[in-house]
């Protein structure tokens, strides 16, 4: 089932910049060789013991392997970009002065909430926001970019996710939108509402962690951008952030996958178990940016080398799929058992 909304919002990220923030760049290529200092706590991205990231039967750990194809597949690969190849988002080290990827701050038990607000109001959770001192903003604190802050609450298992966040002189923050995910159930946003996210989806819940690929298994999907997007949205997105009516272009929340006859045995380990998930989990399309865009949490665990062999995947490996069969209810995001 097609959503369509009225409210757009365009650009490469989730809201209109607010007016104090300059308009966000195009996300740059990863560097090839491991660089400076770690920039994020090694280990701060694992799902706490009985705070597991969103249930088992949460959309994002559905397997989609077996699903059918969705039938306009050909189309939206196409306008994604057949030929573009897979670019992880994340990496070791830093660029242009910030961690590469969207960090993790993990917050401590106790943490005091903080007043935050928010240009978009209306779509926003109201908040406090437990938003430690040195919490993590992509690109560093001096980006001109994105700038989201994501927090992991494992004490109370939720995770606050902000876009275009600014700390204030007072200890307030200000930001374009933010959203509250309770990571113990299935429930959506409001059909129509942004998050951190274009699509109105949890940001936490798609980013590729180091700890996990270590482990050897993903069991989600990952956070995916396309160049164009439709101005609607398929469940579980919530939210559109395009004027286009080209029924080419995708709409927020397309589930895409790799190929099961890729053939992905010569990757280096790190890149392996990433495509693995893309085959099994798949892909959401969550917000506007460059081409089969991944993202990904820093660490200096990296291999940067490792990850830009995902390169050699292209569009043309992947396939768009109907999650239509999963479904419970347009307003939930568990998933039919069996």
């Amino acid at each position: 089932m097609v959503l369509t909304v009225m409210m757009t919002l365009p650009g490469c990220s989730s809201a209109p910049v607010p007016a104090a923030a300059p308009t966000p760049p195009a996300s740059p290529p990863a560097p090839t060789t491991v660089p400076a200092a770690p920039t994020t706590a090694p280990g701060a991205t694992v799902a706490a013991a009985g705070c597991h990231i969103f249930p088992p039967d949460n959309v994002w750990h559905a397997d989609v392997s077996r699903l059918p194809v969705h039938r306009d597949s050909a189309a939206y690969i196409a306008s994604i970009g057949t030929g573009k190849g897979v670019h992880a988002d994340f990496g070791a080290g830093l660029w242009e002065g910030g961690p590469i990827g969207i960090p993790i701050t993990t917050v401590p038990g106790g943490q005091a909430g903080v007043k935050v607000s928010f240009q978009y109001a209306s779509e926003s959770d109201r908040g406090p926001y437990p938003i430690p001192r040195g919490a993590l903003v992509e690109g560093g604190p001096n980006s001109q970019g994105d700038r989201h802050v994501i927090l992991y609450d494992t004490a109370a298992c939720r995770a606050y996710e902000l876009y275009a966040a600014y700390p204030n002189s007072d200890g307030s923050w200000r930001a374009g939108s933010g959203a509250v995910f309770d990571l113990r159930g299935n429930g959506l946003r409001a059909r129509g509402a942004t998050s951190a996210d274009a699509a109105g989806l949890s940001i936490l819940a798609g980013l590729v962690r180091y700890d996990e690929v270590a482990s050897g298994r993903i069991d989600h999907a990952i956070r995916v951008t396309a160049p164009r997007t439709r101005n609607a949205y398929v469940w579980p997105a919530r939210h559109a952030a395009s004027s286009a009516t080209d029924a080419a272009l995708p709409p927020m929340g397309l589930r895409l996958r790799l190929k099961s006859t890729v053939d992905i045995s010569r990757l280096p380990k790190q890149a392996r178990v990433v495509a693995e998930a893309m085959k099994t989990y798949g892909l959401i399309l969550a917000d506007n940016g460059s081409a089969w865009y991944i993202s990904g949490a820093p660490d200096d665990r990296w291999s940067n080398d490792a990850l830009h062999s995902l390169g050699g995947l292209t569009g043309a490996n992947f396939e768009a799929v109907d999650t239509s069969g999963l479904m419970v209810s347009a307003d939930s995001a568990a998933v039919r058992s069996g």
